[in-house]
């Protein structure tokens, strides 16, 4: 299983690889993490120049704390091989593979990823996004130690499905429950998919709230408008950090005494609330300890 230090994920803004000033502003805004996108968002005549630009503003770097992410295309189209070359060597936080469906896809992007020379710790970051890869989460999940994080990707899944963008999202509950439970095996991290309506504020908070629920660790987004709302909903609120301080201490005392139980405000509290009260923190600290 993965192990490893918490990592802010809340908010990860798509960009467009074809739109520097996109690019250039994701510098200054407050999300964790940024999707320098050469796949959906690049129109094939535009691929190899918005691969130049993203290499170009890689390169310049002013994104401080906040996880560059490019995601390329299919390794399987006529520019996956040369994007993934590009970017092997550029210092980025992680690539991300579109429509992963196999274990296959994902051992041959890190086998590509040797060949150019790329660290051997670069990350690789997944697209959840066909029913057959829904169907396959589990031993994809398993396929790599460079796997990292799943991203869904709704609206194709959607699509594809043949169901509605509903409020409660009934036609894509079962698979994003997957999407969850396979990360979780792997120690993964995992990111709901994105919002599409951009006017319907109180629905997307709504939906920033069910991901929450549901055991996703950040949202995907479409605009800087929809940062706030997805910080707020995935970051730990003062209550939480004041509860989970609290059952620590408990806890601790507990300990000296010789006690596996105890009760904090009338709830009784056991090792696995500790487990979780010491993510909230780290959590936290991780969020708040950046520049």
């Amino acid at each position: 299983m993965n192990m490893r230090p918490y990592i802010p994920l809340r908010s990860v803004l798509y960009a467009p690889g074809s739109n520097r000033r996109a690019l250039e502003k994701a510098r200054t805004l407050p999300i964790d993490g940024l999707i320098l996108d050469l796949e959906d968002a690049v129109s094939p005549d535009a691929k190899a120049t918005a691969r130049e630009t993203v290499a170009q503003v890689l390169s310049e770097g002013g994104y401080g704390y906040r996880w560059r992410v490019v995601r390329i295309n299919g390794l399987d189209t006529a520019w996956g091989e040369d994007d993934l070359q590009a970017m092997a060597q550029r210092g980025v936080d992680a690539i991300l593979l579109p429509k992963v469906e196999s274990p296959e896809m994902v051992k041959r992007a890190s086998d590509a990823l040797d060949k150019a020379g790329a660290p051997s710790d670069l990350p690789l970051w997944i697209m959840a996004e066909t029913p057959r890869g829904i169907l396959e989460i589990q031993r994809i999940v398993a396929a790599h130690p460079r796997l990292q994080v799943i991203v869904m990707g709704t609206s194709d899944l959607a699509k594809e499905l043949r169901v509605r963008h509903t409020p409660g999202r009934e036609g894509l509950l079962a698979a994003l429950g997957l999407c969850v439970l396979a990360a979780r095996t792997q120690g993964l991290d995992i990111l709901d998919g994105v919002y599409l309506d951009l006017q319907d504020d109180s629905g997307y908070a709504a939906a920033c709230e069910q991901g929450r629920d549901m055991g996703f660790d950040g949202k995907t987004l479409i605009h800087p408008k929809q940062i706030e709302a997805a910080n707020r909903a995935f970051g730990i609120s003062d209550d939480a950090l004041q509860q989970a301080r609290q059952i620590i201490a408990a806890w601790q005392q507990a300990q000296q005494v010789g006690s596996g139980v105890c009760v904090v405000e009338g709830r009784l509290v056991e090792s696995l609330h500790v487990d979780e009260a010491r993510r909230v923190v780290a959590m936290h600290e991780a969020i708040h300890g950046r520049s």
